[in-house]
């Protein structure tokens, strides 16, 4: 059985997955005095996540609607 999550729940758990991974990177970088390219790093491996999900089918983003290439016919 492979899990699946509808379309808008998808659109949602990516945008506050994108907020929040953003929110920490800036903070870690900020309180540990990191190099920016350690910030990259990270910011690349949060987004290869998401990658594999959408890939793997769990998470079928739709982007709220914006890219529906299906036209209903009259």
């Amino acid at each position: 059985m492979k899990f699946y999550i509808n379309p808008l729940a998808s659109d949602i758990i990516i945008c506050i997955y994108a907020v929040a991974t953003l929110y920490l990177r800036f903070k870690f970088e900020n309180d540990a005095n990191v190099n920016p390219g350690l910030s990259i790093v990270m910011g690349i491996c949060f987004v290869v996540i998401i990658w594999a999900l959408i890939k793997l089918k769990v998470l079928n983003p739709n982007w709220f609607g914006l890219l529906n290439s299906k036209k209903l016919k009259p």
